[in-house]
């Protein structure tokens, strides 16, 4: 006598999305490299808000290391927030490339209003060796 499993893994729970608390202040961290800038807004307990990037905008290749390109992402991230509610941000920013200023003005022009900027770009205290002088 065979006996039948009832349901099955596929059909166990819907996958539902996960509503963030959105206070009036919040964080904003921009990740500034050569190659793209990430822009994250969040809670000040640290859950993602909103989220935009110059790859996400559409830019590909040299284009989305532009400072038009972090003011486009800028704005699309700091849309999202206003809308849920988000007024006050505290500014971390990281990396060396060309966007960082226009991405924070652009954060300020969309109605949120920047409390402070914090620089947390990693420096070295002379710790691992570089990389050798490149040759052409």
């Amino acid at each position: 006598m065979a006996t039948q499993q009832q349901g099955s893994a596929k059909t166990a729970k819907a996958a539902r999305k996960k509503t963030v608390k959105v206070d009036a202040s919040g964080k904003a961290f921009i990740n500034s490299t050569f190659n793209n800038i990430i822009i994250s807004l969040t809670n000040d307990s640290g859950q993602v808000v909103s989220w935009s990037s110059a790859g996400k905008m559409g830019f590909r290749g040299s284009k989305k290391n532009t400072p038009y390109a972090a003011q486009m992402a800028a704005s699309d991230c700091a849309k999202v927030a206003h809308d849920m509610g988000m007024r006050k941000v505290k500014v971390f920013v990281k990396g060396p490339g060309a966007g960082r200023e226009s991405a924070i003005r652009t954060l300020h022009q969309a109605g949120i209003e920047v409390s402070e900027i914090v620089d947390k770009t990693p420096i070295p205290h002379n710790g691992c060796r570089p990389r050798g002088r490149r040759r052409v």
